[in-house]
């Protein structure tokens, strides 16, 4: 298998996004290309996720993403083959870019807590790398 892409935790980085205070409610927003180093292509996101269970345990080859705690939080363990790191969301105006080729789990979900996640690219089934043996092959590891 051919070494898709050599990114590293280091790559990964928490992003404070504009927060517009007010007494009747705080206004946070994203733009792609601006706050975060992509355009934006797609959005999703996750909730009612019982206690317990974890989502993603995937690396993408190509795709980039902006992880987002909107409502409570959870952790995000990232692993770029050499080393893993923890990151902790829990405030709607930060948000944690993960670049391609960097394996992802978010666990510890609070009540209630909803994940948004923007995406570079479109879904396709063919992006994802669902094993890690093959993920730490096409790292070249």
């Amino acid at each position: 298998m051919n070494i898709i892409h050599a990114t590293t935790i280091g790559d990964c980085n928490i992003i404070q996004l504009p927060k517009i205070s007010d007494p009747r409610g705080n206004l946070t927003f994203v733009e792609g290309e601006n706050h975060i180093p992509f355009e934006i292509k797609r959005a999703y996101w996750i909730y009612d996720v019982p206690g317990g269970e974890k989502r993603g345990g995937h690396a993408y080859k190509t795709l980039g993403e902006f992880i987002i705690a909107l409502s409570g939080s959870f952790d995000v363990t990232l692993d770029d083959g050499n080393e893993k790191k923890t990151f902790s969301l829990n405030r709607s105006y930060f948000g944690l870019y993960v670049p391609s080729m960097v394996w992802r789990t978010i666990e510890n979900y609070s009540t209630n807590g909803v994940t948004l996640i923007l995406a570079s690219e479109h879904y396709t089934p063919e992006n994802y790398i669902r094993d890690y043996a093959a993920f730490i092959t096409a790292k070249g590891l």
